[in-house]
């Protein structure tokens, strides 16, 4: 089984704040197409929860190392 990092907001691959560079570190995926899903998810929700959970992530997700 492999282990997986802990979630950290990315210091290297940030646009505004890492957190979906660092969701993207955890999950093993691309993060340019992390940030392209959050933000239609985010649109397509009506945008108030998507800024909110990222916001919440922002604040409680620390940084990496």
């Amino acid at each position: 089984m492999t282990e997986q990092k802990p979630l950290r907001r990315s210091r290297s691959d940030r646009k505004i704040a890492g957190v979906c560079g660092g969701l993207a570190q955890h999950f093993g995926l691309d993060p340019t197409y992390t940030r392209i899903a959050y933000a239609l998810l985010t649109v397509l929700s009506a945008a108030f929860p998507g800024v909110l959970i990222y916001l919440l992530l922002w604040w409680l997700v620390p940084e990496e190392d």
